[in-house]
């Protein structure tokens, strides 16, 4: 993220069509937050107009950077897809404004925090997707989206903490962001050296699953231990790989050094041929185990039959394909939330505590090698519209 503008950048006249768009976004999102706060009041208000402030702040400082390379002239509007950021950004203001108080009662306001960030979340996928389409990439735009996953991520992780949703060590995963910046800052201001970071295609990928993951969590259809568990499945291994990044620009673990690429090698190797099956492996035994433990029917039995076929058939099929890694990845995404409807009406059994959280793992992971399809993992891995 540019934190720091060249000063060449930072001298570029903006062109005033630019900024008179620009302010007349920050005005509807303002005006929307105020007809928003005369339904759910003063304290919303100030909350998400305290975020989209600094939401403005950021985007207005980073207006020279509208342009797809240093080097390359401004852009004389945001472009659709700086505008989808901007809204993604709005949402995840409106969210804001539930911090710090009850969660909303009724049929509809009970849904809304959960349905809001689920909107952020969608966009954060189109507006990549919109820019490329365009052909009007731009370094504001990726700026603005890291801060957008950054400031999102910390504000759902804080409300599903304050819900009752997570355990507060998901906390630490929901400011990871934060925290990593403010220790490189540290470094920076003692005169320790920050070395560069390589690019990981799943720093992306399974920061979307969180976004995904604190959506479901914000509706009141899911409650703990089930969102309670999925917090930690979902947190470990992003919390692993924050901890990895910080010692690679820290410089306790060098990544130009041919002995360590080697062992990150072997550790993907390891993982693809070893771990990643054996959890597919692991998915379908304990969902066998769990099955035979509850018994039939799944569901209680003033459930519909139908009801209870389709959730024996989606067990079966999604536990086939995760077996055989036919689109695992989507696949566990449906056996997630098969068991995410099981566990409404049927307590967590010891053994489904490994059984989430190997699908989950499937699902940030891969199936690995030994699979027969792995289309999904393109999908996830690839930037939309390029």
């Amino acid at each position: 993220m540019s934190d720091t503008l060249r000063a060449d950048t930072q001298q570029t006249p903006i062109d005033g069509l630019l900024k008179r768009e620009f302010f007349l976004i920050g005005c509807l999102g303002l005006a929307g937050l105020v007809v928003g706060g005369l339904l759910l009041g003063l304290q919303w208000l100030a909350q998400a107009g305290l975020i989209w402030a600094f939401i403005c702040y950021q985007t207005k400082r980073r207006l020279p950077l509208n342009r797809p390379s240093p080097d390359a002239p401004l852009y004389k509007n945001l472009g659709w897809a700086n505008r989808l950021t901007l809204l993604r950004a709005w949402f995840i203001a409106a969210v804001a404004g539930f911090l710090f108080q009850a969660w909303p009662e009724g049929p509809a306001l009970s849904w809304l925090p959960g349905m809001l960030y689920l909107f952020a979340a969608v966009l954060d996928r189109v507006d990549g997707f919109v820019a490329r389409r365009s052909g009007q990439s731009s370094i504001l735009g990726n700026d603005l989206d890291t801060v957008s996953d950054a400031i999102g991520l910390a504000i759902a992780s804080l409300l599903a903490f304050g819900y009752g949703q997570v355990h507060w060590s998901y906390l630490l995963f929901g400011n990871a962001y934060y925290l990593f910046h403010a220790g490189i800052m540290w470094r920076n201001s003692r005169g320790l050296p920050v070395y560069p970071l390589p690019p990981a295609l799943h720093r992306r990928t399974w920061a979307g699953f969180q976004m995904g993951f604190l959506a479901v969590a914000l509706w009141p259809l899911v409650r703990p231990p089930i969102t309670t568990l999925g917090g930690f499945a979902f947190m470990l291994p992003a919390i692993l790989g924050f901890l990895v990044d910080w010692l690679i620009v820290s410089g306790r673990i060098d990544r130009q050094a041919e002995a360590v690429n080697r062992r990150f090698q072997w550790l993907t190797d390891f993982s693809q041929g070893v771990f990643q099956p054996a959890l597919r492996l692991v998915v379908v035994v304990t969902l066998a185990v769990s099955v035979l433990q509850s018994g039939l029917p799944l569901l209680p039995s003033n459930s519909p039959t139908w009801m209870n076929n389709i959730m024996v058939g989606g067990f079966i099929l999604a536990g086939l394909m995760i077996l055989l890694g036919v689109a695992g990845r989507y696949f566990s995404l449906i056996m997630v939330s098969l068991l995410g409807w099981y566990y409404i009406s049927n307590p967590l059994l010891p053994v489904d505590y490994i059984l989430f959280c190997s699908v989950v793992w499937v699902l940030l992971l891969g199936t690995g090698r030994f699979s027969l399809w792995q289309e999904d993992d393109h999908w996830l891995n690839r930037y939309d519209g390029a």
